[in-house]
Parts: structure tokens; C-alpha cells; sequence
């Protein structure tokens, strides 16, 4: 697999590597045998898959905050990267309500210091900020969103990651490009997988509910969102850093997702843990509709993912209810005290054995 083989003693920088995303990110550069360091504040979840699967020992972990610029110039010119990936965020809808400030010093300013000393670097050739599906102004549409739509996010979280979005394209046209850096944002769609403790999300929800066999609570049933794999964005993130790197004029802006079929109402999702978790622990759990008339969320959001088709030859690896299979059995292995760096590496390889990495062509 050439995106893969490709990592093999690069330099790599991840922001925002001790989270959900971040660890299975960390997780599979180390899999590739990538020099890996990651600046971010400590796991922000107890328990932390960071934690769980021993990342700090594994890699050249600083703790630092992006906000801190002078500290994040020292860790630059300390790890010399070739190749930067930007997740450092404030990533949860309803906690921008509770802390809209905090939200655009961390996903505005963070993703301004990032790009600042990737302009002062002498050794970066390849960036990814990784935003999101929601950096859209959602109108509700029942088909997904190309690239060039309007951007202009609702609420605080997703309105952050537009103007992330913003300051990417300005630093690129302004500074980066024209060094030969080359930068590209990704916008994911709804990212599921082993090893997520986050609160007010649906699959750490319904494992907490499930594992202390209490009724799940669903606060909108009829939400659709694309779900996927947290494999999914984390390898393309990997295969454009890749390609970019040796072809720079691929730089740009794409959206990451499921095809059309994987694209589910929460009540649907819901249903099908359901009923993986029983055939892998024998209880079923049960949801309930408790709608909590909570702050604004979109109510339908969808990805065109062709740009990344064309451009990358990619594909979806694993549909959604592969997807839910492998969660399930992660957070069974967890809840049963396994093997969980056992299990992840099980998972990659699995993941990369069925993957895109032939199709990538030589640049």
C-alpha cells in the first residue's frame, strides 16, 4: 500500500493527537513506522482511548495548548515535521453554546498558530486541517454538499471550523503556495468508532446506557448524518498528506464520507447497535425518543464525496454495518478488560488489507 509505505520514517506533527481521532491517528502512523509527535492538551475524556492504548509512551507527546503560539513555535522548530495534521478542536455542537468563546479561540486562533509557524518552518512540505461536515450553511437539502458550496455554520462549533476554513485558504493563497507548501482542509462527516468517551454523542451514549443496561436516550431520532468509520477520515487525511506532498497542485478543499446508503437517521443508527450489541453480548438494549428541545442542530446533512473519488481514486472501505461490527467489538473488548491496543491493530490491518491503497497512483 503506497500511502502507507510512505510514512516510513516521516517526520509527522498532530495537533490534537490525545484525542478520539488523534489516537487512531497516532495509532496507524506508528503502524507505518512514521517518526510521530503530538502537541495537545491532556486527553479530554476519563477513560481516553490516548490513554487506553498507551500513546504517550509510543510517541513524543507535548502537552501544549494551540493557543500558545510561542510554545507552539518551539515545538516546531523541536520536531522539524514534513508533514503537519491540524485536529486540534473544541469538536462538540453543544459545548459551543456553553463556551462560544473558548470554541473560536481554540478552532480560530488555534488553526492561525498552526498555519503561522508552518509559514516560519523550513522543514513542512504537507498540512491537513481536518474541519467538518457542519462548516456548510445547511439548508436542509436531501443531497450532499459539494466543496464549492456557501460556508457559514450554524451554531459556534460549526461556524468556528468555517472560519478555519477561511484563514486555511488565505494562509494557503498568501503565503504557503507560493513556497510550495501544500495545504488542503478535509470536511468529515460524522465520525464513529472504538475508543470515543465523549459526552453527547450517540455511540458513547448508547454504550454507557447498553453496558449498565439502561434504556438509551435519544434526543432526535430523525436526525440523518453521515456516519463512517473513524478509519475512514483518518486514511484519507494520511493518502492526501501523501499525494500533496509529492504533487502539490492536488491542495484543496474535500469533503470525506459514506456513500448515500450510510447516510442514517440516529434512531436507524441506533438500531443497528442494537442489535450488533446483542449478537455480540446476548442483551439487547432499547431506545427511547426523549427529545430535550436542546440548542439548534441540523436536522439533515449529507456529503458529495466525488471530488475525493476522482482526484484520489478513493472509496468507503467498510459500509455501516461492518462499521458498527468492529465498534461493538472494541468497546466489548474494552468493557471485558481486553487487549484494546491488540484489538486496534487487529482492526488497521483488517481496515488496510480492504483498502484504497492500491489505487493511489505514483505522483
Amino acid at each position: 500500500m503506497q500511502w502507507f509505505d510512505f510514512y516510513k520514517g516521516k517526520k509527522v506533527l498532530i495537533t490534537g493527537h490525545t484525542g478520539f481521532k488523534g489516537a487512531w491517528m497516532s495509532s496507524l502512523l506508528l503502524e507505518a513506522g512514521a517518526d510521530v509527535s503530538g502537541y495537545a492538551l491532556d486527553a479530554p475524556t476519563s477513560p481516553s482511548l490516548f490513554d487506553l492504548c498507551g500513546l504517550k509512551d509510543r510517541m513524543h507527546s507535548i502537552e501544549g495548548d494551540v493557543r500558545d503560539l510561542t510554545h507552539l513555535k518551539k515545538v516546531f522548530e523541536e520536531t522539524s515535521p514534513e508533514i503537519v495534521i491540524h485536529m486540534a478542536a473544541q469538536p462538540l455542537v453543544r459545548e459551543s453554546y456553553k463556551e462560544p468563546v473558548y470554541t473560536y479561540e481554540v478552532n480560530v486562533m488555534g488553526t492561525v498558530n498552526v498555519l503561522e509557524c508552518v509559514r516560519q518552518s523550513p522543514s513542512v512540505r504537507s498540512v491537513i486541517n481536518v474541519t467538518t461536515d457542519k462548516v456548510y450553511k445547511n439548508r436542509e437539502w436531501c443531497w450532499g454538499y459539494r466543496e464549492d458550496e456557501e460556508l457559514n455554520g450554524y451554531d459556534p462549533y460549526s461556524n468556528s471550523k468555517s472560519c478555519s476554513e477561511l484563514v486555511t485558504s488565505s494562509y494557503k493563497d498568501s503565503f504557503l503556495q507560493p513556497k510550495g507548501i501544500a495545504v488542503s482542509t478535509l470536511r468529515a462527516g460524522n465520525v464513529i468508532g472504538g475508543g470515543d468517551f465523549a459526552k453527547d454523542r450517540i455511540i458513547p451514549d448508547c454504550v454507557r446506557a447498553a453496558s449498565r443496561k439502561e434504556d438509551i436516550i435519544l434526543r432526535n431520532p430523525y436526525s440523518v448524518r453521515p456516519y463512517q468509520h473513524v478509519l475512514e477520515p483518518v486514511a484519507v487525511y494520511l493518502m492526501l498528506a501523501k499525494e500533496q506532498y509529492e504533487n502539490p497542485a492536488l491542495s484543496g478543499n474535500y469533503n470525506v464520507g459514506p456513500d448515500e446508503a450510510d447516510c442514517l437517521s440516529t434512531g436507524e443508527l441506533t438500531d443497528l447497535f442494537c442489535e450488533k450489541w446483542l449478537e455480540r453480548t446476548g442483551d439487547k438494549p432499547v431506545w427511547v425518543n426523549r427529545y430535550d428541545g436542546g440548542p439548534h442542530e441540523a436536522g439533515f446533512l449529507k456529503l458529495d464525496c466525488s471530488k475525493l473519488k476522482a482526484v484520489l481514486g478513493w472509496k468507503p472501505v467498510w459500509n455501516i454495518e461492518k462499521t458498527m461490527e468492529k465498534l461493538v467489538e472494541w468497546y466489548h473488548v474494552y468493557l471485558t478488560c481486553g487487549n484494546i491496543k491488540e484489538c486496534m491493530e487487529s482492526q488497521m490491518h483488517e481496515f488496510l488489507s480492504s483498502g484504497n491503497g492500491d489505487r493511489i497512483s505514483d505522483s
